[in-house]
């Protein structure tokens, strides 16, 4: 598809996408400017000189000049300066819809409201352990635009709701929403306004994969739409899915065929093995050898903040689950490892809290009731919190995550594990939640 160059594409927002957009607009020859409400915002500096800035606000003038704006997911289109620019007819669209416009090679689109940045950099690893030369990101590591400079043969990216409520007919060759769970809904008003967001991952899609333990990942495509489903039951023939023996062993399969023993995965949990058979799905998409692919899931060790296990301290084993900022990512973290602690008689002290993002917490209790022998709150919305969790288990008060640890270990035992997964954002007490996961694995550190 040829690039249109001529009029001016203004960025609306900096910060990591916005950099890369303007470079990548720049080096293609259009002429572009950016705005940005902050003064002095993140990556200013990286941008060419020549490129017109104008910030401290957003520019209203400048966006009205555009031929297109490129907005930064940070940005919510609703606010009145983009608003005002939609009511000229002027198109807003993501950076993702700049990268679609510019390449023609295969794209791997993964959305989901939890485990997909595990599943991208699964993929990715996959793809990379089998030969294909492939550029991965988009709302993980590097951003989408930043990639083209690699010239892969493939590209893998994760996507989050705010990049996909901009982007259209991304026409990926192979696409899946992991899961669906309350998260945004400060941003996307209500749960379908969310799903809407998120299935716009499926215009124009080659084929699909979907979660059939989640009826919200199915899409509505045309029937010659070749699908795949991926589950934590036993699969039909062609499908991905697990197969249990006597004795308890699982086994990742594809219909009846044993693939690997879930054992054998350095990966732990069956939100793991849901993450393990979503990558064999997708893989075979692309033509991924079988083999290949599950050599790589034996040795994959995870992702930094996602239900990553720290170190075993009296015989409590510690896990840092700081990305898990919504219900669903601690729901699965709760289930994953409560379920695998169980035959040992293990519970689960967990670590909650932060900034709530208007979810419903209620949706916690039938796991912190199942699995959890106490939940220490900390953070803005513990009282939201707490008024919803009430009954179900233990609940104590912490006023920093030092104090919460602490309490943790005073109340667990050999074969428990303390959980860090707030289901909850950082903003009120970290900068992020990376600082919050780093915060956690100091305190384990220093437990004597």
């Amino acid at each position: 598809m040829l690039i249109q160059r001529g009029g001016l594409k203004v960025v609306a927002g900096l910060g990591i996408s916005g950099v890369a957009a303007v470079n990548f607009l720049h080096e293609h020859s259009y002429r572009v400017a950016v705005t940005d409400s902050r003064k002095t915002p993140p990556g200013h500096e990286q941008i060419p000189a020549d490129v017109q800035t104008s910030f401290g606000q957003l520019d209203q003038e400048l966006l009205l000049q555009a031929e297109e704006i490129v907005i930064s997911p940070g940005l919510d289109p609703k606010i009145p300066e983009i608003q005002a620019a939609i009511a000229q007819g002027i198109p807003v669209v993501s950076e993702i819809q700049i990268l679609r416009r510019a390449t023609d090679k295969p794209i791997v689109a993964i959305t989901g409201s939890n485990a997909k940045s595990t599943v991208t950099t699964l993929i990715g690893l996959m793809a990379k352990d089998a030969g294909k030369k492939v550029a991965v990101g988009g709302n993980l590591g590097r951003p989408a635009l930043d990639l083209t400079k690699d010239d892969p043969e493939l590209y893998i990216l994760e996507l989050s709701s705010f990049q996909l409520e901009t982007t259209s007919n991304l026409n990926a060759e192979v696409a899946v929403v992991l899961n669906m769970s309350e998260d945004h809904l400060d941003r996307h008003g209500d749960m379908f306004g969310y799903h809407t967001a998120k299935h716009r991952i499926f215009q124009g899609v080659k084929k699909v994969v979907f979660n059939r333990d989640d009826s919200l990942t199915r899409p509505l495509v045309p029937d010659t739409t070749p699908m795949q489903s991926f589950g934590l039951n036993a699969p039909d023939l062609n499908q991905y899915g697990i197969l249990k023996e006597d004795n308890g062993t699982m086994w990742l399969a594809r219909g009846r065929e044993r693939l690997l023993k879930s054992a054998d995965m350095y990966i732990q949990g069956t939100h793991n093995v849901a993450n393990a058979l979503a990558c064999l799905a997708l893989g075979e998409a692309i033509g991924l050898p079988l083999d290949s692919m599950l050599e790589t899931l034996k040795t994959f060790k995870g992702l930094e903040h996602r239900c990553e296990f720290v170190k075993e301290v009296h015989g409590v084993r510690y896990y840092n689950d700081s990305k898990g900022t919504n219900i669903g990512a601690t729901l699965a973290a709760i289930d994953g490892l409560g379920a695998a602690i169980e035959p040992k008689q293990g519970k689960v002290a967990i670590i909650l809290g932060g900034q709530g993002k208007g979810q419903d917490f209620t949706a916690l209790r039938e796991s912190l009731s199942k699995y959890a022998k106490v939940a220490v709150l900390i953070g803005e919305d513990r009282p939201i919190i707490e008024a919803a969790i009430q009954g179900t288990t233990t609940l104590l008060h912490a006023e920093s995550l030092k104090e919460a640890v602490e309490l943790c270990q005073q109340h667990t035992q050999a074969n428990d594990v303390v959980l860090l997964s707030p289901a909850c954002a950082s903003f009120d007490m970290f900068k992020g939640y990376s600082e919050r996961g780093h915060q956690f694995v100091e305190c384990v550190n220093t437990l004597a």
